[in-house]
């Protein structure tokens, strides 16, 4: 799903992200998905180093998670991440959690911001992190979008 093939992130489930039903807790998905958007943030550029000199950064703008199956203490989960769309300023971007088998554990999708620190204002991409949003884009041309996707919430009634 990403640009490499390989999982954005990669690690175990910590035992005090286990809550009292005895499985990762809500919160701690967002956590690790967090965690994969700085990986990602660092992979196309925008480290530590990138922030204090050019003062520019990323800011999530929207994210919509969906809780597709229990991650248990211990156990081995990645991160995958597939650039759904971009634009000048805007990355909207697709992340799966899966276990050691590849089985879906839980999907973010999200809206990230490129911003001027400085101005506390949205900016374009300098080019050297444009460049990598391009390569990303290319290396996702004609993968297919995922069904959670552009998901919203809502009560289903019948009629």
């Amino acid at each position: 799903m990403n640009h490499t093939g390989k999982p954005l992130l990669e690690g175990r489930v910590r035992s005090e992200w286990v809550d009292y039903n005895g499985h990762m807790n809500d919160a701690e998905y967002a956590r690790v998905f967090s965690m994969a958007v700085d990986r990602l943030i660092e992979d196309i550029g925008i480290d530590e180093a990138y922030r204090n000199h050019y003062q520019y950064s990323m800011y999530t703008l929207e994210t919509h998670l969906c809780y597709l199956a229990e991650a248990h203490e211990d156990q081995l989960i990645r991160i995958q991440v597939q650039l759904l769309d971009h634009d000048s300023k805007r990355l909207h971007l697709f992340f799966v959690m899966e276990n050691n088998e590849g089985e879906s554990l839980a999907t973010s999708e999200q809206m990230l911001m490129g911003m001027d620190m400085k101005e506390g204002r949205p900016a374009p991409f300098p080019e050297a992190i444009e460049e990598k949003v391009s390569e990303l884009a290319k290396a996702n041309e004609g993968v297919p979008i995922p069904d959670q996707a552009g998901r919203k919430i809502g009560i289903r009634r019948k009629r």
